[in-house]
């Protein structure tokens, strides 16, 4: 049996999504209401506003959108390609205005300043990712580089490119991230002894090592905090 769903364009008008951001701002409206703006339409049984809704409950807010796969929000009945692909570009652009916001500063000069850079791309990902930020003598930021992905064993991490790095950016210190898709940020006893491997590495040819920072879902580990350097 067909169900009589009115569509968005027939609500009143002060109720519409749209119209209610034009009026009163983005900042009034509801994660459903922003969300449906993006998706447009919904389909013929329900509207965009329950089809937001939908998404946000079943993958647990924004961030567990953020997480998930274009082919994974496409098993959303609702949900297609483009709209899903929609979504991921607006995710994205959250994340740059933030990077953008955060790097005016420019300089690193606490774990804090680390984990505002680094996690918005890592703290959802479901892979390992070893990154590598370069400073200068005054912790101004140089350059984040990517320096592997995987499992962080001392078999796959190469103080050797880490060096590299440094030395082609002629950055005088560096601070280590990765991060952990299990969520739980604190150190393994691997992260420990990969750590003191690249520190050593490190100071054999000059450069200083600030921190090395583990990314959880919802916080972060130092070793610098932690007086684990």
């Amino acid at each position: 049996m067909a169900r009589y769903t009115p569509k968005i364009p027939d609500w009143p008008e002060d109720e519409r999504p749209r119209e209610r951001l034009i009026k009163f701002g983005a900042d009034k409206l509801s994660d459903a209401e922003i969300l449906a703006i993006l998706l447009r339409v919904g389909n013929q049984e329900t509207t965009a506003i329950d089809l937001a809704r939908k998404l946000l409950q079943e993958f647990g807010g924004f961030r567990g959108i953020d997480s998930h796969s274009v082919a994974e929000l496409c098993e959303v009945n609702g949900i297609g390609v483009a709209k899903a692909a929609q979504i991921k570009a607006a995710l994205e652009l959250g994340k740059r205005l933030f990077l953008e916001e955060t790097r005016i500063k420019d300089k690193v000069e606490s774990s804090d300043d680390v984990y505002k850079i680094v996690s918005p791309h890592l703290r959802t990902l479901g892979r390992e990712v070893f990154k590598v930020l370069l400073l200068t003598s005054r912790n101004t930021l140089i350059a984040e580089k990517t320096i592997f992905e995987g499992s962080l064993t001392e078999s796959i991490v190469s103080p050797r490119e880490v060096i590299k790095e440094a030395i082609n950016h002629s950055a005088a210190a560096v601070v280590f991230v990765h991060n952990h898709p299990s969520g739980n940020p604190e150190p393994s006893a691997e992260d420990k002894r990969v750590t003191l491997l690249l520190k050593s590495a490190c100071q054999t040819v000059g450069i200083n090592v600030l921190d090395h920072i583990i990314i959880g879902d919802q916080g972060f580990f130092s070793f610098a905090d932690a007086g684990l350097l």
